[in-house]
C-alpha cells in the first residue's frame, strides 16, 4: 500500500512539473517580450501564414516576429501620445487594405480564414498600420518641408534619365504541376533571396528552368520593351540592372526574371536648357574684375550694380537658343553664381549665370522676389484626417501612384510638381519614420524566452 501510494505521489508530482512545460509548447505560450507585452506563438504563426497569402518577400519567421515586436512598438508609441484607434478608423483601414485586392472586408476576410489566417490577425495587423500612421501625421510630419529646389532637382534627373526601350532579361521558368505549386513556389523564393549576380542567375537557370533559354542560362536577346505584355513591362521596369524580381506565378509554373541590362533615349526637349542670369554694363574691365572678385552669387551683383549710376542691369530668364550668341557661348561653360566678363571693344559687360534649368520644366515667369530674398521651403500639411490609408508593412508613409498615360514622343508625362513634391514628402517621411522606430527598439526592453 505505502509503495502505491508513493507512486501514486511521485506521478503526481511528475505530472505538476511537466504542466509548464507543455504550456510553454502551445500557441498562448510567449516567444518575445516587447517592454511589458507578449507576442505569443499564435500570433507569430499566423502573420507568418498572412505574410505567405501576401507574398511579401520577407515572408519567414524571423522577419514575421521582427514585424510583430515592431507593431508591439507601434502601438506603445500611440498610446504614450494618447492616440487610440476608432472603431471608424479601424473599419476604414480594414476597407482600404482589404479594397487593394478588389474585395470588401468580410470578401477579404473569409479569403484568409480559408488560408488559415483568423479575424482578428488581420485586425490587429491593420490597427497597428493606422495606430503608426497616426503616429506620423501629429510627430513626423509637422517637421517636414519640401523647397521647390528639391523639387526642380528630382525632375530634372527625371529629365535626364532615358527614357527605356530595349531591355536585356534572363528567364527561369520553374514546372508548378497539381499539388506541386507551393514546392515551386518555395524554390522560387529563396532564389529570389539567395541569386545576387548574373552568373548565379545563369547557373540556376540551367538546373531548375524548364524553357529552352536555360541552355543558354535563361539568357533572351535584346528585346523591345513594347513587346512585353503591360504586367510584365512593369515588372521589368521596377527592376534595376544586376537585379533579380520576385517570384510570378503563372498557370503551371513560377517565373524569375534578371534585368542584365537597358537601352533607352531621352524624352524630346529634354537637351534644351532656359538660363536664368544677369548682364552688368561695366565702365571699365577692371571694374568687372573687381565685381567678380567679391560677387558670389546675382544678389550681389545687384548689389555692386548700385555703385554705378545709371540702369546698368538686367535680370532674364529665357530658352539658351533665345540668348544673343556671344553671352550664350559663355553661360555654355558657367556655372550657377559664376560670372565672365565680354569686352569685345563696344563696351564691357559681365555676365553671370543664375541657374540652369531643362526648358521642360523651366517656369520663365518673371520672379516678384527681391534679390536676396530666400525663397522659403515649403511646410507640408497633414493628410485629413478622415482619409485613413491602408497600413503598409514596413512604414506608415503612401507610395507615390505614378502618373498615367503618354506623352506625344511616347514616353510617359512629367511628373507635375505637386506630384514631386508629394513623393519627396512621402520618402521624408518614411525615413523620419523609420528611424524613430529604430528609437523605439533601441530603447525598448526586449527578450526572448
Amino acid at each position: 500500500m505505502r509503495r502505491m501510494i508513493h507512486a501514486t505521489t511521485m506521478a503526481v508530482l511528475l505530472a505538476a512539473t511537466a504542466l509548464p512545460a507543455l504550456t510553454q509548447a502551445g500557441p498562448l505560450s510567449p516567444v518575445a517580450y516587447v517592454n511589458n507585452s507578449a507576442v505569443t506563438q499564435y500570433e507569430l504563426d499566423q502573420r507568418v501564414r498572412f505574410l505567405e497569402i501576401l507574398r511579401a518577400p520577407d515572408a519567414n519567421r524571423e522577419a514575421a516576429l521582427q514585424a510583430l515586436i515592431d507593431d508591439r512598438l507601434k502601438l506603445q508609441a500611440a498610446r504614450q501620445m494618447g492616440i487610440a484607434v476608432t472603431d471608424q478608423g479601424l473599419e476604414q483601414g480594414l476597407a482600404e487594405f482589404a479594397g487593394r485586392a478588389n474585395l470588401s472586408i468580410e470578401a477579404f476576410t473569409e479569403a484568409l480564414a480559408r488560408e488559415g489566417v483568423d479575424r482578428q490577425a488581420y485586425r490587429d495587423f491593420v490597427r497597428a498600420g493606422v495606430a503608426w500612421r497616426e503616429v506620423v501625421r501629429q510627430r513626423i510630419v509637422p517637421t517636414i518641408t519640401v523647397s521647390d529646389r528639391e523639387v526642380e532637382q528630382e525632375l530634372t534627373r527625371e529629365i535626364e534619365t532615358p527614357i527605356v526601350t530595349q531591355v536585356l532579361v534572363s528567364e527561369l521558368v520553374i514546372p508548378a504541376p497539381p499539388g506541386q505549386e507551393q514546392a515551386a513556389l518555395a524554390l522560387a523564393q529563396r532564389l529570389s533571396e539567395t541569386v545576387t549576380s548574373a552568373g548565379e542567375f545563369s547557373a540556376a537557370a540551367r538546373q531548375y528552368s524548364a524553357v529552352p533559354s536555360a541552355a543558354q542560362g535563361g539568357q533572351v536577346p535584346w528585346t523591345p520593351l513594347e513587346n512585353l505584355a503591360p504586367g510584365l513591362r512593369n515588372i521589368i521596369l521596377g527592376l534595376q540592372p544586376g537585379s533579380i524580381s520576385q517570384p510570378l506565378t503563372v498557370q503551371g509554373a513560377v517565373v524569375l526574371f534578371f534585368l542584365r541590362d537597358t537601352r533607352g533615349r531621352l524624352r524630346a526637349g529634354a537637351e534644351a536648357q532656359t538660363v536664368d542670369y544677369v548682364e552688368l554694363s561695366l565702365p571699365s574691365a577692371a571694374e568687372g574684375a573687381r565685381i567678380l572678385s567679391v560677387a558670389d552669387s546675382c544678389e550681389t551683383v545687384y548689389v555692386e550694380a548700385n555703385r554705378i549710376p545709371g540702369d546698368v542691369i538686367r535680370r532674364q530668364t529665357q530658352s539658351l537658343d533665345a540668348v544673343p550668341l556671344d553671352v550664350a557661348q559663355r553661360l555654355a561653360s558657367l556655372d550657377p553664381n559664376e560670372g565672365t566678363i565680354i569686352d569685345y571693344g563696344a563696351g564691357v559687360r559681365l555676365v553671370m549665370l543664375c541657374d540652369r534649368t531643362p526648358s521642360l520644366i523651366a517656369d520663365t515667369t518673371p520672379s516678384t522676389t527681391l534679390p536676396g530674398l530666400p525663397v522659403p521651403a515649403r511646410r507640408e500639411e497633414a493628410p485629413a484626417a478622415g482619409a485613413a490609408e491602408a497600413p503598409n508593412a514596413q512604414n506608415a508613409a503612401s507610395d507615390a501612384a505614378q502618373a498615367a498615360g503618354v506623352a506625344g514622343d511616347g514616353a510617359p508625362p512629367l511628373r507635375s510638381r505637386e506630384d514631386v513634391r508629394a513623393v519627396i514628402f512621402n520618402r521624408k517621411a518614411t525615413l523620419a519614420a523609420d528611424a524613430y522606430l529604430a528609437e523605439l527598439r533601441a530603447d525598448a526592453l526586449m527578450r526572448r524566452p
